[in-house]
């Protein structure tokens, strides 16, 4: 294990402690977060349009012209490992802008890689009871058996570069500059084991000639080109916990350059304002993607989680 990722899961075991012993009153912010969260309603969508809302973290519900996809889902109150009903992990600074019940079902779920803080199995246990045997699940390569005892539709295995439609979209699998291990004495592409390691994928999604990048998890990278000569309206990329981890983390910046060198339209942040996993102060990145992407040929297309976006069909 390198010295970075010796670091990294130190500070999450520190984490995961200081997560049982801050005391109730900051326990609590949460609950004072609670009113100043928006909330989006999928009820009023139409389908005609491409609507977009950030329900918190990597989650990202999006009714792509009548289809429902959900990414990443985390939404309950911490991420971690569960032992004896109880959730080993960080806990959530505000609440998701919809809980579970206020979720309509969700055609698609995309899980981009097998992170505690991306494929959360309680959520998903919590989704596929309420909707058994109604989702498409799609998942990086050698992830599935994390969540492959749920009760999915389908479960379809991408890999790098792999091109399959599910539910009448297309994806496209596109591999980022991250890591996929969800303990650290597992196999990980990152490590060299491109055969037998755990992978990790951002996702381009197109129906009726448009295009939205989920962009998973990632550093700063070119890897995201390969979608350049797509049409890329929407692109829905992290800007969070970059200090210290530059390695496998980018800043607002560097996100943005990624956005605007596949030649996005609309930018939508991800992987900020739910869990403290990096250094940097809690407001940072928002107030730096708000300040730099003047610079870019993209419009930002909404900065608040419980926000939504709405692509107007044309």
């Amino acid at each position: 294990m390198n010295q970075n990722r010796r670091k990294f899961l130190k500070k999450g075991i520190i984490a995961t402690l200081g997560s049982f012993v801050i005391p109730k009153m900051l326990l609590a912010d949460e609950d004072k977060n609670q009113s100043f969260i928006l909330r989006p309603d999928p009820n009023s969508w139409q389908d005609d349009d491409i609507n977009i809302a950030w329900i918190g973290h990597a989650t990202i519900l999006i009714n792509f012209y009548g289809t429902i996809i959900l990414t990443d889902p985390v939404l309950l109150k911490r991420v971690g490992q569960r032992v004896l009903g109880l959730t080993f992990g960080p806990s959530r600074i505000v609440p998701p802008a919809l809980a579970i019940d206020d979720i309509p079902k969700p055609d698609i779920i995309l899980l981009s890689h097998a992170h505690f803080d991306h494929t959360d199995y309680s959520t998903l246990e919590k989704l596929t009871n309420k909707f058994p045997n109604e989702i498409d699940v799609v998942v990086a390569m050698l992830t599935k058996d994390v969540i492959d005892d749920l009760k999915w539709k389908s479960i379809t295995i991408m890999d790098w570069k792999d091109v399959k439609e599910v539910s009448g979209i297309k994806l496209t699998a596109i591999e980022t500059k991250h890591f996929g291990w969800r303990f650290p004495w597992e196999k990980d592409r990152s490590r060299g084991f491109m055969k037998d390691g755990r992978s990790y994928n951002a996702y381009l999604l197109e129906k009726n000639g448009k295009g939205i990048l989920f962009g998973g998890d990632t550093a700063m990278t070119d890897k995201y080109e390969i979608v350049k000569d797509e049409n890329v309206d929407v692109a829905i990329m992290p800007i969070g916990a970059y200090n210290p981890w530059t390695d496998v983390h980018c800043n607002p910046e560097e996100a943005l350059t990624m956005a605007s060198n596949i030649g996005a339209r609309f930018f939508i942040p991800i992987h900020c304002k739910t869990f403290k996993l990096g250094a940097e102060p809690y407001d940072e990145p928002i107030e730096w993607l708000n300040k730099s992407e003047k610079n870019y040929k993209l419009s930002l297309g909404l900065d608040t989680i419980g926000g939504t976006f709405t692509l107007k069909n044309s």
